[in-house]
């Protein structure tokens, strides 16, 4: 299985002047594997440690932290040489032992040598709770469910990669957008999770797919009782199911009062939080003027919570595998949520788009993502059918004049007075699109 981050990675370990690093990621998207493969493509030996597992090594960062004691202690415990530059050293779930975490600052400045990557599930919530940081002293990736281009690779399919990046904005010859789109409905159902990706991959059974896709689910709500403090665990729970019934709504913006009955935003904050800071679900602000910096015009008490994966998204929301078969139906189900969040995970998935939020008027227009790229700001409209009238995205032009609007949706490539038109299939080329269009 193929990681796009694996650029970032190899980008990391030739940078001059490389810090330790952190890979951020909610559990069991592919953090460890993905560190473990490129230690074994990259580096000449691996020493991986997991902080989880291995509580009598809390001592080794007790007392002095000094990077050349550390390192000599975990050679002699490990038996085996730790080499400056041709080791990669690994440490997992490193918000288990805050003292190695803050040892991350003494690499950096005194062993630059080592090459150190850190990851943890929950080291958002760690970090939230007081836990001591080096700042300044690390880098920073972070890894997502696979996005439907890594899908494409994990089903062996570069050569429809290939063919979208190269053809610019000239529309995609119909046998080819039907397949892409056959993928779709599959990434639709299976989602990003590395485990049902391979679950998919191994039996092509959908069953076996949502029966690994639950027990992702299930491990979730496990940590909630396990990592999280006792007092927010009930209103974690209440957050985490509301989800499904937030976003079948027509206004998708996050209502306390779903979430149980009389509920007010002071009583959630620390769970919503919590949630945030493991990865487990993705906040969309509302912006009130489409202008530089968006985030001056944040409207912070108006948002939408979006899952982290589509796939485990279906799952909660109990739509059977079967959809899939109902033609294009399946991108118009819980009233086209299942796209949303879809189109959200792909313009996360691009490198030069940091965040993303939504515009809304003071009347009834709404636009569902915008963001900024390059100096820009770009609209999107998303649409699940073929039905692409907007009276909302014509709103925001008529007010903005914006360069390029965007509208994703089942209909074909193409670029018509400042509107383009891109594929649901294709959005992961949208940089290449915006790049041409200029």
């Amino acid at each position: 299985m193929r990681r796009l981050l694996t650029r970032d990675l190899i980008a990391w370990k030739n940078k001059v002047n490389r810090l330790p690093l952190i890979l951020r990621g909610a559990r069991q998207v592919g953090k460890t594997w993905l560190l473990n493969e490129f230690g074994r493509t990259e580096f000449d030996d691996v020493l991986y440690i997991n902080f989880e597992n291995a509580s009598d090594l809390r001592e080794v960062f007790d007392g002095d932290i000094s990077p050349h004691r550390i390192i000599d202690l975990l050679g002699a415990l490990h038996g085996t040489r730790i080499k400056p530059h041709d080791t990669l050293l690994i440490f997992d779930e490193v918000q288990e032992v805050p003292r190695a975490l803050t040892s991350l600052k003494y690499f950096a400045e005194q062993a630059p040598e080592y090459a150190i990557c850190c990851a943890g599930s929950l080291l958002g919530v760690a970090l939230h709770s007081g836990t001591s940081f080096p700042v300044g002293k690390v880098d920073f990736l972070t890894l997502q469910p696979l996005t439907f281009e890594e899908f494409l690779l994990a089903n062996g399919e570069d050569a429809l990669i290939d063919y979208v990046r190269d053809e610019g904005l000239a529309p995609i010859p119909q046998a080819i957008a039907n397949k892409l789109t056959d993928y779709l409905k599959f990434h639709f159902v299976i989602g990003g999770m590395p485990g049902a990706v391979e679950a998919w991959l191994d039996t092509r059974d959908f069953s076996e797919v949502e029966e690994r896709q639950r027990g992702i689910l299930t491990t979730y709500e496990n940590d909630f009782s396990k990592h999280a403090p006792s007092s927010i665990v009930p209103k974690l729970r209440y957050l985490w199911d509301s989800v499904p019934s937030q976003l079948a709504r027509e206004n998708k913006k996050f209502v306390y009062g779903l979430v149980r009955e009389g509920a007010r935003a002071r009583e959630y904050e620390e769970a919503m939080l919590w949630l945030l800071d493991s990865g487990l679900l993705r906040k969309v602000t509302r912006v009130t003027k489409a202008a530089l910096p968006l985030k001056a015009y944040e409207d912070l008490k108006a948002f939408k919570l979006y899952h982290l994966d589509v796939g485990l998204l279906r799952v909660m929301s109990e739509l059977p595998p079967a959809a899939i078969l109902n033609g294009a139906s399946l991108f118009e189900e819980f009233k086209g949520a299942l796209t949303e969040q879809f189109v959200l995970t792909e313009l996360l998935g691009q490198e030069s788009i940091r965040s993303v939020h939504y515009w809304s008027s003071d009347a009834t227009a709404e636009v569902d993502f915008v963001f900024s790229q390059e100096g820009d700001i770009y609209p999107v409209e998303v649409k699940s059918g073929e039905n692409l009238r907007s009276r909302s995205l014509k709103v925001y032009r008529d007010r903005y004049s914006p360069r390029l609007a965007l509208r994703t949706s089942l209909s074909n490539l193409r670029l018509d007075d400042g509107l383009l038109n891109v594929p649901l299939f294709a959005l992961f080329n949208v940089e290449n699109y915006l790049r041409v269009s200029k």
